[in-house]
């Protein structure tokens, strides 16, 4: 008996998997290189351009206190050893003071730039993706992947270069 369930249950497996086998035989697959997408289409350097602008004044106040603190350091290293020690103090409290502010500035810009980048590439990907989804319609395929995740594609089944210029279409 217990050979009998045995025997039907691998039965089972091996028609279930010829089964899938054969239905996947007839599914088209595309693969689309996102990377390729993302440094060849248009709104990838309209946004850069876009977010340089939009922190250029920060990241030129940064540049001044990092100039700050340089000049700073190279007075102490310079006039240390005719200053008293008083004014060594002053100019050590001068030196910390514009760190932390330059760290603290850093880090909000780093942080700021970081969340309107993501905003930024999370549009892109919108368009990308309506682009696979009206290319993969017309050209009828079931499945995209992206070609980092398949080991191995025909170059026919690569639809890149329709994505781009479908995204670089989109205004």
């Amino acid at each position: 008996m217990k050979k009998l369930f045995k025997s039907v249950a691998l039965a089972t497996v091996a028609s279930s998997a010829l089964l899938s086998g054969a239905a996947m035989a007839d599914q088209k697959i595309a693969v689309v290189n996102m990377q390729e997408v993302m440094g060849s289409i248009p709104q990838t350097d309209a946004i850069r351009q876009t977010l340089e602008n939009e922190f250029k004044d920060a990241r030129a106040e940064l540049a001044q206190l990092e100039k700050d603190i340089k000049y700073f350091q190279e007075k102490k290293k310079r006039d240390a050893s005719i200053m008293s020690k008083k004014d060594v103090e002053d100019l050590d409290k001068q030196i910390a003071d514009a760190f932390k502010i330059y760290q603290e500035k850093g880090q909000a810009l780093q942080q700021q730039a970081g969340v309107r980048q993501n905003e930024e590439t999370n549009k892109i990907l919108a368009l990308i993706r309506q682009a696979i989804d009206k290319v993969a319609a017309d050209k009828k395929y079931d499945h995209v992947l992206n070609k980092q995740a398949a080991l191995f594609s025909k170059p026919e089944h690569e639809i890149t270069q329709n994505i781009i210029e479908q995204v670089s279409k989109i205004k």
